[in-house]
């Protein structure tokens, strides 16, 4: 679904901080030199709610060791945020902002922060854009030594961030600060030779932040459950972050509504009747809610929560991935995330496969995320995203590595949780409630890796990628739509057996007025003077300049332009009618980063950088794109210089 970008862009997904942070100084708490403390006893300590996500890239599993994550205060003062060190796969944080901790900490102004990863035993996938390709450990570069991260050399890299000045994260009594980082593997990361032939990874890790969490993804969090409360209709759980089942890192209210979901061991329930079975569970029950974050009231309200055996890792074998084919009750699972059991072989191991073989049976206990079913394993057919667990059998990781090859997941005594599924094309037809596509992914998934034998009421009503048809819920309007535009669907693959239709949306996104993405890279020497007009409501680049960067890349949705043959060049103007903005200047040689209130701003601080040998390295902007007129209105703008 996303461009293939290797260009190193510091795109950071932070909101408008306003809002958010800053203030007088009056209105400032006093600073502390209190020890950090996650209890709810800390003295002169205030909430913060640290959530961790990470942009697109071209990774199917990118899995470290976290080490630390650290807060440091403006009087020096440096607080532990994860205390103990714990693998997470950051290319299942695309579409997740992964609450971390909501501890106490000590009050105050939270100026920096910094990430320590440790890439012994790492596992790095990239998609090549037909399947999966494993770098070898000796081919993860460290790209300030030019090393191998892997023993003898070091194997651990720090990335340290600097919040913008104006606006600190403000740790203040009986209240929440929020602190968002991006861990964005685009920017951190360069794949070479080639995306098509990779072969290694040169690792400069980029860390950035907001203070408002991105309202585009879900937010997710983990834990142990410590009560709930029907009349309040609410539930407290103890924050572990990623698939850690120990630490102290606060504790976090979660709101629940008549429509929240849950998926418990197995069982689907919906609303009050849901957290009537979370409340029977025992205490220290592992328990995920998905859901968002209200900023305006601090409150955490879940859209779906899953508890006792349906939390991945729990006490069975957990593979999710995407059904590639079905035949009877077996089924291949494609680009698998294997989180193990919290005890057992492979305790302690995330792992990915490029296949899993899952075998299912009558005692497979079925559930689907956002609904109370019931489910029987017919729910599950070919392109359905799916999280399944069971008994793991995977050898040992290749080569001390968290990769396994050849692994098999029986699940006929386990539970499977159907979750939405996205896919992609260029509509073919338009009836009333219904959309033919020409189905070009699944799941981000090139439709070719998909064998939709099966998925008919009979064989010739098996799916086909050239006329996949999607069934529209009424509130679902078609206005948007023409034949031959690209869309998307997010919803869930009919029954195995029952199609036609092939899959049934719940939502659609259309790409004639959605935002772009622009990516531009003129290599390690950069381009001077790129800009033929810089104004405060205007940057035009040329053609020539266009021409001379690699891989200068427009994304609209799915569909993936080249620049470098537009004659008109490319004119980014600020978007007026953008409720959050983001303008900000990467410095390559110093790695800090500063960010800008507005356009002008940003374009008066590039006059004054912009002379000598500093040359334009990076540029990357989000925003609508006018085709006609060549010219994008960017919410977001990163540019990265050479100094």
């Amino acid at each position: 679904m996303h461009s293939k970008l290797q260009l190193g862009l510091v795109l950071l997904l932070m909101g408008a901080l306003s809002a958010c942070g800053g203030g007088s100084s009056s209105s400032m708490p006093s600073e502390t030199t209190a020890p950090n403390d996650s209890s709810n006893t800390c003295s002169n300590c205030g909430g913060a709610l640290v959530t961790i996500t990470d942009a697109p890239g071209d990774f199917l599993s990118y899995i470290v060791n976290v080490v630390s994550l650290q807060l440091t205060r403006a009087d020096g003062t440096v607080v532990q945020i994860v205390p103990t060190t714990t693998q997470v796969d950051f290319a299942q944080l695309v579409d997740l902002s992964e609450i971390v901790s909501a501890a106490q900490i000590p009050v105050g102004h939270y100026v920096s922060a910094s990430l320590t990863l440790d890439y012994s035993g790492a596992t790095i996938v990239v998609d090549d854009g037909s399947g999966a390709a494993t770098i070898a450990a000796g081919n993860i570069i460290n790209g300030a030594t030019s090393l191998p991260l892997a023993a003898p050399n070091t194997t651990q890299v720090t990335v340290s961030l600097r919040l913008d000045p104006n606006n600190p994260l403000i740790v203040a009594p009986n209240a929440i600060g929020n602190l968002a980082l991006d861990f964005n593997l685009a920017a951190s990361d360069t794949i070479g030779p080639s995306l098509t032939a990779p072969s290694t990874v040169t690792v400069n890790p980029v860390l950035t932040a907001s203070l408002v969490p991105d309202p585009t993804k879900q937010i997710h969090v983990r834990g142990a459950l410590v009560s709930a409360n029907t009349s309040a209709s609410d539930f407290v759980i103890a924050v572990h972050p990623f698939y850690t089942s120990a630490g102290a890192n606060g504790q976090l209210t979660v709101a629940t509504t008549t429509t929240t979901t849950f998926a418990i061991s197995g069982a689907s329930y919906s609303g009050a009747a849901g957290l009537t079975a979370l409340a029977a569970l025992p205490a220290n029950t592992d328990v995920a809610a998905y859901g968002v974050w209200d900023s305006a009231t601090q409150t955490f309200t879940a859209a779906s929560v899953v508890a006792g055996s349906s939390v991945a890792g729990n006490n069975e074998d957990t593979v999710q991935g995407v059904v590639l084919s079905r035949s009877g009750d077996s089924l291949s699972l494609g680009d698998a995330f294997i989180t193990p059991a919290s005890s057992g072989p492979y305790a302690g191991h995330l792992a990915f496969s490029a296949q899993v073989a899952v075998a299912l049976g009558t005692g497979t206990a079925v559930s689907e995320s956002g609904q109370a079913g019931p489910f029987t394993i017919q729910a599950i057919s070919v392109g359905q995203r799916l999280q399944v667990s069971g008994a793991l059998s995977a050898g040992n990781p290749t080569a001390g590595t968290t990769s396994y090859s050849n692994a098999t997941l029986d699940a006929t005594a386990g539970a499977a949780v159907l979750l939405p599924t996205t896919i992609a094309g260029t509509v073919t037809s338009i009836a009333a409630n219904a959309v033919s596509l020409n189905l070009l992914s699944v799941d981000g998934r090139p439709v070719s890796l998909f064998n939709f034998a099966g998925t008919g009421a009979t064989s010739a009503q098996d799916a086909t990628a050239a006329a996949y048809t999607i069934s529209l819920p009424a509130s679902l309007s078609t206005s948007s739509l023409s034949t031959g535009s690209p869309v998307s669907f997010t919803g869930f693959v009919t029954p195995f057996g029952a199609a036609p239709p092939d899959f049934m949306a719940s939502s659609l996104a259309t790409y004639g007025n959605a935002s772009a993405e622009v990516a531009l890279n003129w290599g390690p020497l950069g381009i001077a003077m790129p800009f033929t007009i810089e104004t405060d409501t205007e940057l035009a680049l040329s053609a020539t300049t266009l021409v001379a960067g690699h891989d200068a890349l427009l994304t609209v949705g799915f569909p993936t332009l080249g620049l470098t043959g537009d004659s008109n060049g490319l004119v980014l103007v600020p978007d007026a009618a953008a409720t959050q903005t983001l303008y900000a200047i990467a410095h390559g040689q110093t790695r800090m980063i500063d960010t800008y209130g507005s356009f002008a701003d940003l374009v008066a601080a590039l006059q004054t950088a912009l002379t000598g040998t500093t040359t334009l390295l990076q540029l990357s902007a989000v925003g609508p794109y006018s085709v006609t007129a060549g010219t994008l209105s960017v919410d977001k703008l990163l540019i990265v210089l050479s100094d």
